[in-house]
């Protein structure tokens, strides 16, 4: 759960800073936080459950109210939905993200890495939660994770879903897909994940996943630095195999089964899920689709553009 600014030892922090009792009063709400010291919740808390093979995933759980499931992109972890579990737990909602296996605190497994584990592991989290009338949140490989859970195990425990940035239906480029990515660029991924890992993942937030890249773009040597620790995290094993998962799962048909309502939100200016490849197809493929197109967003909008993109989603989730 979020920690209060009235909190004595946030208090005794933001005091050393120089910050008098009226910034601290004016600092809380903007931080999400309550204006009085949060009650700790009844009962144990736990952070991780225990799967089919043994493996465990880590999860965040806060709040109360409807729950959002958040599922993180390749090669993040949980941490990387901060801007949404802050506004969304603000907002009534329960917000629950989970590191997906081998990525972030939970364990790194050799095997297990692909798309029907990482939708089973989802499931798993869903049912040990006993969650209920659950949204359903996806970025980039989290987005192909949500809509592959919905295809393989159904609806019966969630009530709509939204995919940003995300690779459904399919990103590689075959005789099907023909406007796709080749494959060498997949292969160049892994190769320079292997070659070098820690310089890769400077280098990928550094440029395109941002659009730090482009001309004029604010960049964020903090933001970089937040997306390098959560990669360097993971395990190489599972990262590797996750290109495999991300970019040659064909998602076409647990999009066509999907029975709620989705939103589809993708920036024009993803560098790394073109969105003629993505949404513009993905659409095409929902029982109930929305699509929101953003000019100019890169492929992390939901990091850079925050405040667009949760409003967007506020929206979607009172409809």
């Amino acid at each position: 759960m979020s920690v209060p600014v009235s909190d004595q030892a946030s208090r005794r922090a933001l005091l050393a800073a120089g910050l008098g009792a009226s910034a601290i009063a004016a600092a809380a709400p903007a931080l999400g936080a309550p204006a009085a010291p949060a009650k700790a919740a009844a009962g144990p808390v736990r952070d991780r459950i225990t799967v089919a093979d043994g493996a465990q995933i880590y999860f965040k759980d806060w709040g109360s109210g409807q729950p959002i499931v958040f599922s993180h992109g390749w090669p993040l972890s949980a941490d990387d939905w901060d801007a949404q579990m802050m506004f969304f737990g603000g907002h009534g909602y329960r917000v629950i993200a989970h590191d997906r296996r081998g990525h972030g605190r939970s364990t790194q497994t050799w095997g297990g890495n692909d798309m029907d584990t990482y939708a089973d592991d989802l499931r798993a989290l869903v049912l040990a939660l006993d969650l209920k009338d659950a949204i359903h949140v996806g970025h980039s490989t989290g987005g192909g994770e949500v809509a592959h859970y919905l295809g393989r195990h159904g609806t019966d425990r969630a009530s709509k879903a939204v995919l940003i940035g995300a690779v459904p239906p399919v990103m590689v480029k075959k005789d099907s897909n023909p406007e796709g990515t080749p494959i060498e660029a997949f292969n160049g991924l892994r190769a320079a994940l292997l070659a070098d890992k820690a310089q890769f993942y400077k280098d990928l937030p550094a440029g395109p996943f941002y659009g730090f890249n482009r001309p004029g773009a604010k960049v964020s040597p903090g933001l970089i630095d937040k997306w390098w620790l959560q990669g360097m995290m993971g395990g190489v094993k599972a990262h590797y195999d996750c290109i495999k998962a991300f970019s040659e799962t064909d998602f076409t048909e647990d999009l066509k089964k999907i029975d709620i309502p989705v939103l589809l939100m993708h920036g024009d200016d993803d560098q790394i899920v073109p969105i003629k490849d993505a949404a513009l197809k993905g659409i095409k493929l929902l029982k109930k689709g929305t699509l929101k197109v953003y000019p100019g967003f890169p492929h992390g909008m939901a990091t850079t553009h925050a405040d667009v993109i949760n409003a967007d989603l506020l929206a979607f989730l009172k409809a």
